[in-house]
């Protein structure tokens, strides 16, 4: 999906912009590559600068409840210092690096449901225009896609992936959100959990997994959490199966409550939060709503292979999502 509309802040006859961006997907760490196209308008125009931004659809939780928007989690300023002649062609590559935590949004080339986006921004003769907005495919690193293949060995299915605005304490997470990959337990796990969240925190050093256990309640016990996180490389060859189903067992067996249970290397995981924010199943989240939709009718991740959303429905949320941030901006 190519977007490209005139830049309204400067009226009929101001410059087009397209952004291409290299086919396939991105890695989290890796290099985001592709092409700014401009096309001048009727007249000169001075390009003070372009810059690429990247954005994403996440949910925020606060006591009135739950709302979402968008967040932008990195600015590039790629090019400018050039006048666009009248009617001129130009073309300016781009290779930017991403944040290594930026969320996957597919697995085994099904979609996951998470909504992310590049937006190019053109800043001509003192006027600012978002003038591209286009959709970002990221697949994960070897060790995320082989720990999810492991859940999905030991008979996990996927339920849905999404962004929650905040920061989960005691940990080296840098973005504003964190992404949340649920999934359901096989028929040994289920009497003690309703579901296990997956969290992924990538560095160049190799990642830090963060695991939450929604635990049911027993006779005499009300439901809690139990998180955990545990620390791999990105080149760790370990039996990953045998790896993810001790740390599901980890998990259920610890009887304790949630606060108790959390075994952060360092730190308190639960850290004074700011104004508006709380933590929820150990988790801190802040600041008013702000994410992405949940994949609708999302099957398993039956024998490590996501079925989800298919493609034309991501397309459609793509769109909407688009759509909606512009009129908002509008």
């Amino acid at each position: 999906m190519v977007f490209k509309r005139l830049l309204g802040s400067l009226g009929v006859g101001g410059p087009t912009v397209d952004t291409v961006l290299d086919p396939g997907p991105v890695r989290p760490g890796g290099a985001l590559t592709g092409q700014i196209r401009l096309e001048g308008g009727s007249a000169d125009f001075d390009i003070e600068h372009i810059t690429l931004e990247l954005v994403a659809r996440v949910e925020a939780e606060h006591e009135e409840g739950e709302s979402e928007g968008v967040v932008a989690f990195e600015r590039f300023t790629v090019g400018g210092g050039f006048r666009l002649a009248g009617g001129e062609h130009r073309s300016v590559p781009f290779s930017v690096p991403l944040p290594w935590e930026t969320p996957i949004t597919e697995l085994y080339g099904q979609p996951l449901g998470i909504v992310l986006g590049v937006r190019t921004e053109l800043a001509v003769a003192g006027a600012r225009d978002k003038g591209d907005l286009d959709p970002l495919t990221v697949a994960p690193l070897p060790a995320q896609e082989a720990i999810l293949e492991a859940f999905g060995q030991l008979g996990f299915g996927f339920r849905s992936a999404d962004l929650e605005l905040g920061h989960i304490g005691g940990t080296g997470q840098r973005l504003p959100f964190y992404q949340e990959i649920e999934m359901t337990p096989p028929p040994r796990y289920a009497p003690q959990v309703d579901e296990i969240e997956v969290t992924f925190l990538a560095h160049p050093g190799g990642m830090e997994v963060v695991l939450e256990a929604g635990r049911r309640g027993g006779f005499f016990s009300s439901g809690h959490d139990t998180l955990t996180r545990f620390t791999v490389g990105h080149q760790d060859a370990r039996d990953w199966n045998a790896e993810v189903d001790g740390w599901v067992r980890r998990l259920v067996e610890n009887r304790a409550p949630h606060a108790s249970s959390v075994t952060y290397g360092h730190g308190d995981p639960y850290a004074a939060h700011g104004p508006g924010g709380h933590h929820h199943d150990g988790r801190h989240h802040s600041g008013p709503g702000v994410g992405t939709a949940v994949a609708a009718g999302a099957a398993g991740l039956a024998v490590g292979v996501v079925g989800g959303m298919v493609a034309s429905e991501v397309v459609d949320e793509i769109g909407d999502f688009f759509e909606g941030d512009e009129e908002d901006e509008g």
